[in-house]
């Protein structure tokens, strides 16, 4: 694996960096995992979903996306679980490159920062849309949409992990 570069959360910080320096971090371990993988290992299938560790890449671009841009600031844009095709965020087509994938992530990750540097942890959302919830943006403050996109991403993070073992038997980070 490359030099690991993530920064951790001050141990005493406020409220808002405490939550964002944890969110960055996990941000960077996404991409901490899929570093020095190769193009097969990165789209190699080790379970039987069609999880991989670009696919894990890509659906984590599509919830920063979803929350942050959607639900929070009420952009309008497709929903990234259609019900006719709910696999689209973990599929990797075999014309999306890699360096594709990974810029959708550090742009919707670099979107996502100006909408909350923009706000307030009690602002509520602005999207209309409905969500699996069946709540829109307003039923959610910022500060639960951020705690829920670190617990999301973390838990990704586990799947990661197993996923870059089984295919290149890289362990760690």
């Amino acid at each position: 694996m490359e030099a690991d570069t993530r920064v951790e959360a001050k141990l005493a910080a406020s409220e808002r960096e405490t939550l964002l320096a944890c969110l960055d971090y996990q941000r960077d371990t996404v991409l901490q995992k899929i570093a020095g993988a190769d193009e097969e290992a990165l789209r190699r299938r080790a379970v039987p979903s069609l999880t991989t560790l670009l696919g894990v890449v890509k659906h984590l671009a599509y919830v920063e996306r979803w929350w942050f841009r959607l639900v929070f600031a009420g952009e309008e844009g497709p929903d990234p679980w259609p019900e006719d095709d709910p696999d689209i965020d973990f599929r990797i087509e075999p014309e999306e490159t890699t360096e594709q994938v990974v810029a959708l992530f550090r742009d919707e990750v670099a979107r996502a920062r100006v909408i909350i540097a923009a706000a307030d942890l009690d602002d509520r959302g602005r999207g209309t849309t409905r969500t699996s919830r069946g709540s829109t943006g307003a039923d959610f403050s910022l500060r639960w949409i951020v705690v829920h996109v670190i617990e999301e991403t973390a838990r990704h993070l586990g799947h990661m992990d197993i996923i870059r073992e089984q295919v290149d038997g890289t362990v760690g980070y």
